[in-house]
């Protein structure tokens, strides 16, 4: 390796440089240190002096740019309320479809509005905090409106298919053809010669006539009963329940599903206190006899109901 030397006056004589290159090295670093520091300090003094405003200009540029995104923003939460409103009006229509009370104005939860509808123009740390507290108390009035309106659905959806089930169940049409015999209420009895409540509705048909379910139950009870001869008791939940006397013959069982218009027996004389052949026709709600022809609607016709099911089934 090449040494290095230099004069030294008070030896006079070469003196060796030690560790030359280390040396060297480490005098270029700091010179190049020394160097940047100098050129990279004028260049921002030089800067300032220049252009002293730069950096306020950029923060400038920079709240214009979020003050048009929290305007658009905005904007979004003023068609959101408009849509939501929308909603509202829509679901007390539901509501009033589904037989519930509608909403009134004051049930619900307050809506948004305040600041967050003003024009927007932060000038301040103060301003821009206050609309961040106000874009989260109204972010919190969405979150409890949209929870208020899936309860509000939830309820109507719930109601609608109690509703749907409750009418596939009561008793709506008259369960087999011919003309209306006794009425129900009161009167004397044919047989017995005696005033007393007739519970039920007298159909007159020929023997062997169709009898069909008029609302969809189980079958609880086939067979006969005393005073009612040959006799079926359909279970129609939501405490109905349809007596069907004197028939001649049974085409379901107990525990049988069914639904409206399925035949279930067939007309006829059973039944020591029948005076001919009839059906014997009752609505029972809660144990409480009530007037069949309450139940019966004329524009529905059994054949109807059997055309309308032969033309799904294909």
């Amino acid at each position: 390796m090449k040494n290095f030397y230099y004069f030294s006056k008070n030896k006079l004589k070469f003196v060796e440089i030690r560790n030359f290159y280390r040396k060297f090295v480490f005098l270029i670093m700091f010179s190049s240190f020394v160097f940047s520091f100098l050129i990279f300090g004028t260049y921002f003094i030089i800067k300032e002096y220049l252009n002293p405003d730069a950096e306020v200009r950029a923060l400038l540029a920079e709240n214009r740019n979020l003050t048009n995104r929290l305007q658009s923003y905005v904007e979004k939460f003023r068609q959101f309320e408009r849509e939501f409103d929308y909603l509202v009006r829509t679901n007390n229509d539901l509501r009033l479809a589904a037989n519930l009370e509608p909403y009134k104005e004051e049930d619900y939860v307050i809506g948004m509005g305040g600041r967050i509808f003003d024009d927007i123009n932060p000038s301040s740390s103060d301003d821009i905090n206050e609309l961040v507290n106000v874009l989260e108390t109204n972010t919190e009035r969405i979150k409890l409106r949209i929870d208020f309106e899936k309860e509000n659905y939830k309820e109507i959806e719930n109601t609608l298919n109690y509703n749907s089930k409750l009418f596939e169940a009561l008793p709506a049409i008259k369960p087999t053809s011919g003309r209306y015999g006794d009425k129900f209420g009161m009167r004397k009895h044919p047989i017995l010669k005696i005033r007393r409540m007739h519970t039920g509705l007298d159909i007159i048909a020929n023997i062997g006539t169709p009898v069909h379910a008029p609302g969809s139950g189980t079958v609880e009870y086939a067979g006969f009963k005393s005073g009612y001869g040959k006799t079926i008791v359909i279970n129609h939940g939501f405490s109905y329940k349809t007596v069907y006397g004197h028939l001649s013959g049974y085409k379901v069982k107990v525990g049988q599903k069914i639904s409206r218009g399925d035949l279930i027996g067939y007309t006829g004389n059973s039944g020591r206190l029948s005076t001919g052949p009839h059906l014997h026709y009752e609505v029972l709600h809660n144990g409480i006899a009530l007037d069949p022809r309450n139940f019966i609607f004329d524009e529905v016709k059994v054949f109807e109901l059997n055309n309308e099911a032969e033309f799904f089934e294909e």
